[in-house]
């Protein structure tokens, strides 16, 4: 049974499941009633960070025009424009066994594209969530619904995967920001 976190807490990943290595971390949203009538196009993108919190190599932005890090770890499975239908919009797989010593976590971010153009924002957005899934028995493991604290955001760093004590930890983060991805790309030292 998976666990449900809130905003700020954290749990044990691999310690909680021995030999626990191949997972997707499937990130899903809708839009509410609210939403202007526009199109929405939200995408999930990763940074795999070192110790700093900043991404390295610009290889370690995962994305859908990057789908995958610099040695195949973490591997986007591409861009779902609409959001249209149940479960999740986009997933993204995670080989735990084989990130690259280097890369200390990896978050995971949603932002809406577009979005100052289209005069969009999370305000807008509803149903928001992060899990995690065994990628071998399809277990779900962790769930975070984010809720509907956000308005003027327009990206939203949902959680992170990070790595202490020799084992990954998961940390339901929820932070938003006003200036999409592009503030994310300058915090994550991209920019």
């Amino acid at each position: 049974m998976a666990i449900n976190l809130s905003k700020g807490q954290k749990v044990d990943l691999t310690k909680t499941n021995p030999g626990l290595a191949k997972i997707f971390v499937g990130l899903g949203w809708d839009t509410n009633k609210y939403d202007g009538g526009g199109a929405f196009d939200l995408d999930s993108s990763v940074f795999c960070t070192n110790a700093a919190g900043k991404v390295d190599n610009e290889k370690n932005f995962v994305f859908y025009n990057n789908k995958e890090n610099e040695n195949g770890s973490v591997v986007h499975n591409g861009d779902n424009r609409t959001g249209a239908g149940d479960g999740d919009d986009e997933q993204i797989k995670v080989d735990l066994s084989k990130v690259p010593a280097s890369i200390e976590k990896i978050a995971f971010a949603i932002t809406i594209h577009e979005a100052a153009e289209r005069n969009q924002n999370f305000g807008q957005v509803s149903n928001a969530y992060v899990r995690i899934v065994n990628e071998t028995d399809g277990q779900e493991l962790i769930r975070f619904d984010l809720g509907e604290d956000f308005s003027i955001e327009t990206a939203v760093v949902v959680g992170e995967l990070y790595r202490n004590a020799g084992e990954w930890k998961f940390s339901a983060v929820g932070s938003g920001y006003r200036d999409g991805l592009g503030g994310l790309a300058k915090d994550y030292g991209l920019a």
